[in-house]
């Protein structure tokens, strides 16, 4: 897999620098010999810029690993504090239900996160060509009605259909439960603040990762981090002219003579691929709610919840852990 992506940049260093080789070679063109240590600056502040905008964007990714694994810890908190603070007759009913429309809210969170911008439709579609893209955006899971209908009831679920966010009003469902409760004295004051207190939490976690899904990563940063990587590239193999140079020449590649003019093709396609792949590995973790394969794993992380407060309600129709999409050693 690795080669397999390596290959369009590495092949078109290859033939780029094979065609400067030409040129100098073959058709005496002294121009595209430049001096190296200038291209060779331009390399080290290339990859200071493209490093300070892969921070940038993994930082983005990191916090919102961060922010689902505090949805992950509020979610065991929500199960655990139902069940020890309802009361009554039906409080296994009661219970249940609080459960599992939290579920649903976190399913319906992941798809919320999950549609895209403008901007990632155009580069999705750019991309619709590679079959991996489509094996995760098979996987994602994205029906609605599938994937939250099956915890709540039709009625709760038209009802939030009608709603932009409607994420926010399953929060808001439960908020009512629980005043519901409160007025048929199933759960006291003091409980009731405690578990609104977690439904507070539940809309500060939202509201995090809605604000990094809302906020793209500066495009300035992006473009010039890839226009600047480009050019470097473009212009190396005329630098490495003046560090192979003295064996290349129409005589010594006629003759047999062609390691320096190898070496030189070879020293610049790999120089090549690493800066083309590092500006590349910021592009997958700048956005990471986008259904990449290299995004926060909300699907996993869903699942996980599912499991474990279904356990916790004694509920018997446990789902099995997401199964990865790929074998983590080819990328």
């Amino acid at each position: 897999m690795v080669l397999v992506r390596a290959a369009p940049s590495a092949a078109t260093a290859f033939a780029w620098a094979t065609a400067v080789v030409a040129l100098y070679a073959f058709l005496d063109f002294e121009l595209v010999k430049v001096p190296f240590l200038p291209i060779a600056s331009v390399g080290t502040a290339v990859a200071f810029y493209v490093g300070f905008k892969n921070n940038a964007a993994y930082d983005r990714f990191w916090e919102g690993r961060k922010i689902w694994g505090g949805i992950v810890n509020v979610s065991r908190t929500w199960a655990n504090a139902v069940l020890a603070y309802v009361e009554g007759d039906d409080a296994t009913k009661d219970r249940a239900a609080l459960v599992l429309r939290h579920v649903a809210w976190v399913n319906a969170l992941r798809i919320q996160l999950r549609s895209k911008s403008r901007y990632h439709q155009w580069r999705a579609k750019r991309r619709e060509r590679w079959e991996w893209i489509k094996v995760v955006e098979a996987a994602l899971r994205q029906d609605f009605d599938a994937e939250v209908g099956q915890f709540i009831t039709p009625d709760e679920l038209d009802e939030i259909k009608r709603h932009a966010n409607r994420a926010t009003h399953l929060v808001r469902l439960q908020g009512e439960h629980l005043q519901r409760l409160f007025e048929e004295q199933q759960l006291d004051l003091f409980k009731q603040i405690e578990l609104m207190k977690l439904l507070e939490e539940l809309y500060s976690l939202q509201g995090k990762c809605e604000r990094i899904k809302a906020t793209p990563f500066p495009r300035q940063y992006a473009y010039y981090a890839r226009l600047f990587t480009w050019v470097f590239v473009a212009v190396l193999p005329c630098g490495l002219l003046e560090v192979f140079g003295e064996g290349i020449s129409r005589d010594a590649l006629l003759s047999g003579h062609v390691m320096p003019a190898i070496t030189m093709v070879v020293s610049s396609t790999i120089v090549t691929w690493v800066f083309v792949t590092m500006e590349v590995v910021g592009d997958f973790s700048e956005d990471p709610f986008e259904g990449s394969v290299a995004d926060v794993p909300m699907n996993a992380l869903s699942r996980t919840i599912e499991i474990d407060l279904k356990q916790m309600i004694g509920d018997d129709s446990v789902p099995e852990p997401e199964a990865p999409l790929f074998d983590s050693t080819l990328y």
